[in-house]
């Protein structure tokens, strides 16, 4: 238990530090989240593959941390304002139009020389399963690396980088999670997903989901990023789909055999454990703010 409390305050002080640290400190910390996220998911996915499990996961990391580092260093410059733009387009994820090549277009080149070069490696490396290998490669991109690299446009405001969007993201997922579990172990009788997650009830889900609009509610108060509207619908999205990608994680787990996605905080699992949420409603996120604010 004590261990359990000590990584949780380790855990709090490092993304507080990271999301209020400014924005160097916001692409230095998710650049860690979402490598130790592709290699504890690459680990999964490949639990099976008996040779070169390490280059895999290595191959892995790299391809899928592609879009957000790419995006980070292209768009961030570290997070200057653009020149010659007064207000930034955070959502093409371009840079301005003097620049030879898109960050979007860097990336999607080098994925897809890369999955040429993996089917070359693939003919050497002996496995009974290529394409498989192959698919897992382009998941991790597509279930991680672009959903992190959504987040830099989420967190930026007016040209700037916007701290309090990604805490007030952060903080409604976590309270979507939290107040669930809490609830649910405290009043919580009746199944809400057995099969893949017998732990969690509906007395539990509809707290955690209630909870999440209060804190929604006061946010739109304090943190004027957001209007009232785009708030509740924030929560709205995670009480869904944050709910959904947990369980989606849960059964990649339950798929193999494994109780946590690893093991990088104590009493608390991995990367994955601590942001399958997040990630899910990540994209779904994104659209409703590109919809609303254009």
């Amino acid at each position: 238990m004590k261990q359990r409390v000590i990584s949780a305050i380790i855990f709090v002080i490092a993304m507080l530090g990271g999301v209020f640290g400014g924005a160097k400190a916001f692409y230095l910390l998710f650049s860690v989240i979402v490598a130790g996220s592709l290699w504890e998911f690459s680990g999964l996915l490949f639990s099976r593959e008996k040779n070169h499990l390490l280059f895999r996961r290595i191959t892995a990391t790299l391809l899928g941390s592609l879009p957000f580092l790419i995006f980070g260093s292209k768009i961030f410059q570290l997070f200057s304002p653009l020149p010659g733009n007064s207000q930034f387009q955070p959502y093409l994820f371009v840079a301005d139009l003097s620049d030879n090549l898109s960050p979007i277009l860097i990336s999607m080149t080098l994925i897809l020389l890369s999955v040429f070069v993996l089917l070359i490696i693939e003919l050497f490396l002996q496995s009974e399963q290529p394409f498989s290998n192959i698919g897992n490669y382009l998941l991790g991109v597509a279930y991680l690396g672009i959903p992190f690299s959504l987040l830099i446009s989420i967190s930026y405001w007016h040209g700037n980088y916007a701290p309090l969007r990604v805490f007030g993201l952060l903080f409604l997922t976590w309270t979507n999670d939290t107040m669930a579990y809490l609830i649910g172990s405290k009043i919580g009788k009746t199944p809400f997903f057995a099969r893949i997650s017998p732990k969690k009830t509906w007395e539990g889900t509809v707290g955690g989901v209630v909870c999440t609009f209060i804190v929604a509610y006061f946010f739109s108060i304090w943190i004027l990023d957001f209007e009232l509207s785009e708030w509740m619908l924030q929560a709205a999205i995670i009480a869904v789909f944050g709910t959904l990608g947990d369980l989606v994680e849960s059964m990649l787990k339950r798929s193999i055999h494994v109780k946590d996605s690893g093991s990088i905080l104590p009493g608390h699992g991995g990367f994955l454990d601590r942001f399958d949420s997040f990630i899910f409603a990540l994209p779904f996120v994104w659209l409703a703010l590109m919809i609303f604010e254009g």
